[in-house]
Formats: C-alpha cells, sequence, structure tokens
C-alpha cells in the first residue's frame, strides 16, 4: 500500500502485514512502530489523537505502542 513518507513526503511502501515502511526516494526504511513514531514526533495532530485512545477508564486499560509490537510478534 502507498502511505506518505514522513522524511520527504513522497509515497512510500507500507508492507501488506504492515511490517515495515520504506522510501525508495530517501531510503527511509522502518518498523511500522517506528513510522508512527515518526508521525507522532512530525505533528501533534496525530499525537493528541493517540492520546484519546491511551486514556483509561473503568472498563480498560491503556497500552503502549510498544505493547501493541510486543503483542503482534
Amino acid at each position: 500500500m502507498k502511505i506518505k513518507c514522513p522524511k520527504c513526503k513522497e509515497a512510500a511502501e507500507l508492507a501488506d502485514d504492515f511490517s515495515f515502511v520504506r522510501c525508495p526516494h530517501c531510503s527511509l526504511d522502518v518498523t511500522y512502530g517506528e513510522y508512527v513514531r515518526i508521525i507522532i514526533q512530525n505533528d501533534s495532530t496525530y499525537s493528541d489523537i493517540l492520546e484519546d485512545y491511551g486514556g483509561s477508564s473503568a472498563d480498560s486499560t491503556s497500552s503502549t505502542l510498544d505493547d501493541w509490537e510486543k503483542e503482534a510478534k
């Protein structure tokens, strides 16, 4: 799948299984988790959205991106 490279803003390739993001234009080669971290660092809008999902309630607990990556393995 094509996605926007956070480094050079050109088209990058997201693996079908979400395992990596690669950009042929600037040689970006990162895991999807690293890609999300870069996006969060570069755009506060995404950080705010993730904070909404990271909050806890009486019925659920929050987890981090690192936790999600560990569960995916």
